[in-house]
């Protein structure tokens, strides 16, 4: 009996030894993830070859010669949010990007609290049309505490679709809408099916929950690149669901 209870006690033991090693594992992975050390998420080359950057003042000033030497092929800048804040950086990084051999798009932060019409106008007045832009793009994520109390769907989903035709209508091609899946099941899917999804997922690979597929995907908010000094260290990288020739010919 004696012994029982000392085999006993020993597997307890080596049990609880195995989980504070598991334990240590998990916290070491969940640092170096963390610190852009390793990515959780690094997408195959071969499958998906054309890689890009988003970027706004966080990133603060940019080298774009630098940054376009980082084996990408395109970049989204932020331009407006709402319907009067305009980036500090934009100006400055739409201009200086489109001089390197970049694809360049530029982005609009949705806001819940606006209408679509004014925040299209604002973008508009921001963002030049040009030939050899990348579609523009409208941001539409969960901000402050609007993930604990989401805005009503039909009322997003009208201001969204408000300033979606207005940006088709003066740029002459569909915008892209990006998402985070939780803002995607709740007011994309299933819907604006005729356009172009940005996913952004940088955990594990996208799935959307109308099994719909993805245009581009951020993949990770943790890549380190040469070409820029901000107040955030880290930059986020996307992928295009296609090939080069793909990728060249779209719009």
């Amino acid at each position: 009996m004696k012994g029982e209870k000392m085999n006993r006690k020993k597997k307890w033991i080596a049990a609880g030894a195995v989980l504070i090693v598991l334990l240590l594992a998990i916290l070491v992975l969940f640092a170096l993830a963390r610190n852009g050390t390793i990515l959780l998420n690094n997408p195959s080359r071969s499958q998906y070859p054309v890689r890009g950057v988003d970027v706004s003042r966080y990133q603060g000033h940019i080298d774009w010669n630098i940054l376009a030497s980082n084996d990408i092929c395109f970049a989204f800048i932020k331009a407006t949010e709402g319907s009067t804040h305009v980036d500090p950086c934009f100006q400055y990084n739409y201009e200086e990007s489109r001089k390197t051999s970049l694809r360049i798009g530029v982005y609009h932060f949705f806001s819940y609290d606006s209408e679509g019409q004014t925040q299209a106008d604002n973008y508009i007045a921001v963002v030049e049309k040009t030939d050899d832009m990348l579609p523009p793009v409208i941001d539409l994520e969960f901000y402050g505490d609007k993930e604990q109390n989401p805005p009503s769907r039909d009322q997003v989903r009208k201001e969204l679709a408000i300033m979606l035709d207005r940006l088709e209508e003066h740029y002459g091609m569909r915008p892209i809408i990006y998402a985070t899946e939780k803002s995607y099941a709740l007011y994309l899917a299933d819907a604006f099916q005729e356009y172009d999804i940005w996913i952004r997922n940088v955990v594990t690979a996208p799935h959307l929950s109308d099994h719909r597929q993805w245009t581009f995907w951020q993949y990770t908010d943790r890549e380190k690149l040469e070409g820029y000094q901000g107040d955030e260290k880290y930059i986020d990288m996307n992928v295009f669901n296609g090939n080069m020739e793909d990728f060249l010919e779209y719009q």
